[in-house]
């Protein structure tokens, strides 16, 4: 799909065989991980470009602005791509919760470590 994102992010983006790359969204302020979520190149050049963070939804086959329908919006403060281009870092001002259960965070179940 054609995108405006600049030439120079998109050539160091590794994407998946879908066209992806997992964006990991993380909070400004507590650095709480809220949730994990998918970009292409043009979820990424609308994010850079107006604050909102904007996905792909790979079960609506479309994009989704965070909070568009929920209320709970992320405001987008950085965006960093990890060393080898496969992974997005988005940190955001969240307001309401992150996750569609109505929890703060996507990951509030915790595992039991034995080792």
């Amino acid at each position: 799909m054609p995108s405006n994102l600049d030439p120079e992010v998109a050539d160091r983006l590794l994407r998946n065989e879908a066209g992806l790359v997992p964006a990991i969204v993380q909070e400004y302020g507590s650095g709480k991980v809220l949730m994990l979520a998918w970009m292409d190149d043009e979820a990424l050049h609308r994010t850079l470009t107006t604050g909102r963070a904007t996905y792909w939804s790979r079960s609506r086959n479309e994009y989704w602005v965070k909070g568009e329908t929920s209320g709970h919006h992320q405001h987008v403060k950085a965006v960093a791509i990890d060393c080898d281009g496969d992974t997005l870092l988005v940190t955001v001002e969240q307001t309401g919760a992150a996750c569609h259960t109505g929890n703060h965070t996507c990951f509030y179940t915790e595992l039991e470590v034995t080792a």
